[in-house]
């Protein structure tokens, strides 16, 4: 790494913040330089292919489209520097297909990109990026590791490089070339919605978490195998800032002298570089009002010219298109910035055609261009993708051991992981839980996979429709807990609802074990205002239990501390499981006393449910470094129960930031699209990039079907934010209720006019309904991107 005294003394500084645990970290910390040899030779073959490249073929190399949005024909002719599937895509658009249609797609697309070019012109491989951010989370049946906050939660950086190591060879199986992990965010406002991406809100926690994983992944970076056989490219993300944004908006602004900036949340870069990190992925969020993707003084003179990275920079999903000035198809900013590769998961055929009118007339200088496509090119060289070790992907070590994924040293390892990462709150003495106790197990989180594992799991957001036949190989946290009762010549009896509703199971039950939290969530759609935990199932179980006179143990499954105050008074232990992944037997282990608790906090518990002050000092009710042994019975005080949040009303909006409100169903037909994505009772819905990734809903209709949200609320108004591409070509009704109000003409004289509002209030509802829908008698397509209950004069008109 460079010298930059100034940032240097600053990065010094945070080893002494409070809660700066000293780790052991892993060996290899430093990246070695490449021998003069091997670096003469890698800049030789880079300096060749440029040579013979045109400006196509280069501009191509920027290109990072979606598996969903171009075919293997695309490959050939345009020839793409690589591609990605998105957290919802798949092969032949089925994000549950097996990995062996993964890996003959990674084929089917390496093929078309090694095709012969004419005039000897070279034909580049292209390499496929996925976001396997805890294991390979996209493939039905891999591994899944905790999510980042449980595992800086263990302090145990060698088991993460292990992690790293497993991941990268489960990728490697379906002949995937680079993953998009890890975060190395600095979370210090628990209400972002990314916040169980990061390992902690603590600098040097993540930092050396982060470079753990790129050394797992990757391999040794002064060893042969490094970027070699069962390893892949790493990528350290979201360069930069992205956990410091004013009040955890996801993709907002961060504020503030920029050294200190720097000190805190660019703190893990520099231990990722050293850890040999081939790429970095630039942030969506501004910093002083400038987005990160155009930030060429931090992109370029920081990144570069300050930390050494010599790496490639990648972009986020159409994050480009924020740069004041730019559009996704049109964005030279972004490679002036410092960016090298423009992740364009759709419009890539327009950003490609402007690109390279912008090489031929100057606006983008070949220098840059070159300088850009050379950064891509030497990692495919360290990767092996070039030169005589290339080779299509079936044909490279692991691809194709479908047995390794999941395997029983992977799964042993994530088991490993959970326990570890168990950080006990509370203990009046219940645990660890006695060989022969007769348990009650109850809560939403008793025994489902998905909610356990959290978003990224299989799809984006998680959760959803997803059932425990999705997760084959997987163990519930109640299948941990019956295996260890009946090994100590227990019971164990899992309860449906509040666990209290006529079972003679609590009759005398020993103890109650009850398993809630969060559903999942990813990226803004976590985004909260406040961190009340509102959600009273899980609270109510534990009170009903203790009333009956059962001691309790609550197990609170979640991506971030909150405000559970109600819940730790009502049990007698209490336990942050956070998101476990596929193997919650890890939580039985710690239950039970068959693995010490040594889990202690990376994020500091807040005192107050607003969400305010941010981590640390103030308003902390347990510190980073928190967590109790086994044997620490000391009691805990009752905690103050009030929360003004808690006296708010349902959301307002029912459907918003790609996600429905709790309480609000999407039915369409007789069935229910859960967070209204899929298809169903002639609806298919599809996420939709309006202002950020799939936070609107493209929705299309078949004749005679109809969408309906059901709310738990009336409404005296709405507000939904709509467009219409195309005029319908039969008739289409507002649903209120029982009334049917024909739109036709409003809909088409909406076709083509952009994003429009609908306004609609007591002039055209029935405002003691509870629904608000669509009908159609033709096919129509529409887009959705906010649907909320509005306060309106009752007076006003309803507008389209």
């Amino acid at each position: 790494m460079k010298p930059f005294p100034q940032f240097a003394a600053l990065l010094l500084a945070t080893a002494a913040l409070p809660g700066c645990a000293t780790m052991e970290r892993p060996a290899s910390a430093t990246a070695a330089e490449p021998a003069t040899t091997e670096r003469d030779g890698e800049d030789a073959v880079v300096a060749d292919l440029l040579s013979r490249m045109s400006v196509e073929r280069k501009v191509a190399q920027l290109i990072q489209p979606q598996i969903n949005s171009f075919t293997p024909e695309d490959m050939a002719r345009y020839r793409f520097g690589s591609y990605l599937n998105g957290g919802n895509g798949g092969p032949g658009g089925d994000e549950y297909a097996p990995a062996s249609e993964w890996l003959a797609l990674a084929d089917t697309m390496y093929d078309a990109s090694v095709r012969p070019l004419p005039g000897g012109e070279p034909a580049v491989p292209t390499m496929w990026g996925t976001d396997a951010v805890h294991g390979h989370s996209n493939i039905v049946g891999a591994t899944l590791f905790p999510h980042n906050i449980g595992l800086g939660a263990t302090r145990d950086a060698g088991l993460v490089q292990r992690i790293g190591a497993a991941t990268a060879a489960e990728i490697a199986v379906t002949g995937i070339d680079w993953n998009f992990s890890p975060t190395v965010a600095v979370a210090r406002d628990d209400r972002w919605g990314r916040t169980y991406e990061s390992y902690s809100e603590n600098p040097d926690i993540v930092a050396t978490m982060g470079a753990a994983l790129v050394r797992g992944l990757q391999g040794d970076p002064a060893g042969a195998d490094y970027l070699h056989g069962p390893h892949v490219i790493a990528t350290a993300k979201h360069f930069f800032g992205d956990g410091g944004t004013t009040n955890g908006v996801d993709q907002g602004d961060v504020n503030g002298d920029i050294d200190a900036l720097l000190a805190l949340h660019g703190r893990p870069y520099p231990a990722a570089i050293d850890a040999g990190v081939a790429a970095i992925m630039a942030s969506f969020n501004s910093v002083n009002g400038r987005k990160m993707h155009g930030n060429k003084p931090l992109l370029t003179d920081v990144l570069r010219g300050q930390m050494g990275f010599d790496g490639l920079v990648v972009g986020d999903w159409n994050g480009h298109g924020q740069i004041a000035g730019c559009t996704v198809t049109d964005c030279p900013q972004a490679l002036l910035a410092g960016l090298d590769i423009y992740m364009v998961p759709d419009d890539w055929k327009g950003l490609l055609d402007t690109l390279i009118t912008q090489v031929n007339d100057g606006t983008i200088p070949t220098a840059r261009l070159d300088e850009a496509v050379a950064r891509v090119l030497r990692v495919k060289y360290r990767a092996g993708l070039l030169g005589p070790d290339a080779r299509r992907p079936s044909a490279r070590p692991l691809a194709g051991r479908y047995d390794r994924l999941a395997s029983p040293e992977h799964r042993a390892l994530a088991r490993e992981a959970v326990a570890k990462s168990q950080v006990i709150l509370k203990n009046d003495g219940i645990l660890p839980i006695r060989p022969g106790a007769r348990v009650v197990v109850a809560g939403s989180g008793a025994n489902d996979i998905a909610k356990q594992s959290g978003g990224w799991s299989l799809t984006w957001q998680g959760g959803g429709d997803l059932t425990n036949a999705r997760f084959p190989n997987a163990t519930t946290i109640f299948d941990g807990i019956a295996l260890h009762a009946q090994r100590g010549g227990g019971t164990a009896t899992l309860m449906q609802g509040d666990g209290m509703q006529g079972d003679g199971a609590v009759d005398g039950a020993d103890v109650a074990i009850v398993v809630f939290g969060e559903d999942p969530y990813a990226e803004f759609a976590g985004d909260r205002t406040n961190l009340a935990f509102r959600d009273e199932a899980g609270l109510n179980a534990l009170r009903r239990f203790r009333a009956a006179g059962v001691p309790t143990v609550g197990v609170f499954l979640s991506g971030r501390p909150l405000w559970v105050n109600r819940e730790l008074n009502a049990s007698d232990a209490f336990v942050a499981s956070w998101l476990p992944g596929s193997e919650g037997a890890g939580i039985a282990d710690v239950l039970y006393g068959a693995v010490p608790a040594t889990g202690r906090l990376s994020f500091s518990w807040p005192a107050r449910c607003a969400g305010t002050p941010v981590n640390g000092g103030e308003g902390t009710l347990f510190p980073v470094g928190y967590g109790r042994n086994l044997s620490d019975t000391a009691p805990l005080a009752p905690l103050p129960e009030e929360c003004a949040a808690l006296a708010e009303g349902p959301s307002a909006q029912l459907f918003g930031s790609g996600r429905l409100a709790q309480g609000v169903v999407a039915r369409a037909g007789e069935g229910a699209l859960p967070n209204l994505i899929g298809s169903e009772g002639g609806i298919t819905a599809r996420g939709y990039d309006r202002d950020a990734q799939e936070d609107a809903r493209e929705i299309r209709f078949a004749p005679g079907s109809r969408l309906v949200l059901e709310q738990p609320a009336e409404a005296a108004a709405y507000r939904i934010a709509y467009q219409v591409t195309d005029a319908p070509t039969a008739p289409v009704h507002l649903l209120n209720g029982e009334q049917r109000i024909d739109i036709t003409d409003h809909l088409r004289v909406a076709a083509g006019k952009g994003w429009r509002e609908m306004i609609l209030t007591a002039q055209c509802l029935d405002t003691a309904a509870k629904s608000i829908g669509f009908a159609t008698q033709g096919a129509f397509t529409m887009r959705i991107s906010r649907v909320e209950r509005a306060e309106i004069a009752a007076d006003t008109a309803c507008t389209f």
